[in-house]
């Protein structure tokens, strides 16, 4: 019985490090804004979207998403569903270029107090200076 509540506590404290690690509590929040972000998405192309593109697209004056082919097959929610989808791919694609031009101009900030000659050329050296100090002190260890 003892075996077992200790096999049994070694279960549960492995599964709490698991569930407690930062990538897995990452994953959860992203999962969330997700659920929240495609709601979202959905109303903005259901409510906004959608009222706009309805009238070009309509069939004998019904909603296109409405559409069924035979019973049971609804194609209009089909093709719905790939309008989301491509819609939400655009707007993620926006948003992922605009923080990677951020990105971008942050490292172009970070890299710019180098930009005078004379103290790239000054880093350099010391960066070569301090190989060349690191061989000569492995090379005098290797003796020793």
């Amino acid at each position: 019985m003892a075996r077992a509540r200790r096999r049994a506590s070694g279960f549960f404290r492995d599964f709490q490090e698991f569930a407690l690690k930062g990538s897995v509590v990452d994953l959860a929040i992203a999962v969330i804004i997700g659920t929240a972000f495609t709601k979202v998405i959905t109303s903005l192309v259901e409510n906004v979207i959608m009222p706009l593109i309805n009238p070009l697209i309509s069939v004998t004056g019904k909603d296109w998403r409405t559409i069924t082919i035979s019973p049971g097959i609804a194609i209009g929610q089909f093709f719905g569903a790939i309008l989301d989808f491509l819609i939400i791919a655009f707007i993620l694609f926006i948003g992922i270029r605009a923080l990677q031009k951020l990105k971008r101009q942050e490292d172009a900030v970070i890299e710019s107090p180098l930009s005078d000659p004379k103290l790239a050329a000054q880093e350099r050296l010391t960066g070569a200076l301090d190989r060349l100090n690191q061989t000569l002190e492995a090379r005098n260890n290797q003796v020793l």
